[in-house]
């Protein structure tokens, strides 16, 4: 009787809907924030486009580029980690020994076969540097064009997100009636945005998008609320 090959499908691609998240979660909720600020003080819209388009475009610039900056940092703490793992199972080889048991025993592995396993370390230094990585301190090694792809991500997001809210006030010249569209746009989006978020993560995707409303619609709210009281 033949045998049905096991697939098992796991998400991968955790950072990329990570930097997804930061930029349309900002996008959708500032440039809306200062929009909706605005809308009562400017009647015509085309100033609060204005106003829009150059906010999306400084922090499409900003958020971007503080992923990056996470991004090299990440890679710049890996490699001095792994730097020192190298140093240590040199000059320190007899406390990574202990260390090796230690994590080891955690796992249930003891006795003869702790013995063989570092035996195996010793002749091959990168899996031991490798293992050690990965299992005493938690690391995986990032990806080397993580740092451009996570700016490129969180900025085209961040753009994506900003358009939604400020395009009724493209479309209108009123801006007090774009400000209704406005409102509307942006809670349709952040329902939509959390129910594809929970299909990709694995989460109920009502839930998802339930909770990103939920979260979304606050900070927005609250975003309004400060612009109101502080605009002139």
């Amino acid at each position: 009787m033949p045998l049905t090959p096991h697939i098992e499908k796991h998400f991968e691609a955790s950072a990329l809907v990570r930097d997804i998240v930061i930029g349309m979660a900002d996008g959708l909720t500032v440039p809306f924030a200062l929009a909706a600020g605005l809308t009562g003080a400017l009647d015509a819209s085309k100033l609060i486009v204005v106003a829009g388009l150059a906010e999306i475009t400084a922090g499409s610039i900003a958020m971007g580029l503080g992923g990056y900056l996470a991004a090299r940092n990440d890679a710049e703490h890996y490699a001095n980690e792994r730097a020192r793992e190298e140093r240590e199972i040199v000059e320190r080889k007899e406390d990574e020994q202990h260390e090796v048991r230690e994590i080891l025993e955690s796992y249930g592995v003891s006795g003869e076969h702790t013995g063989h396993i570092l035996a195996a370390f010793e002749t091959k230094p990168k899996t031991w540097v490798d293992w050690m990585m990965r299992f005493e301190l938690g690391l995986e090694e990032p990806d080397p064009r993580r740092a451009v792809y996570s700016a490129v991500t969180i900025a085209a997001s961040y753009i994506v997100g900003g358009l939604i809210p400020l395009g009724p006030y493209m479309l209108t010249p009123h801006s007090t009636v774009a400000l209704r569209y406005s409102v509307a746009a942006t809670v349709i989006a952040l329902a939509i945005f959390g129910y594809v978020k929970g299909r990709f993560t694995g989460s109920s995707p009502l839930k998802s998008a339930f909770r990103t409303t939920i979260i979304g619609g606050l900070a927005a709210g609250t975003a309004f609320l400060i612009a109101r009281l502080i605009r002139p």
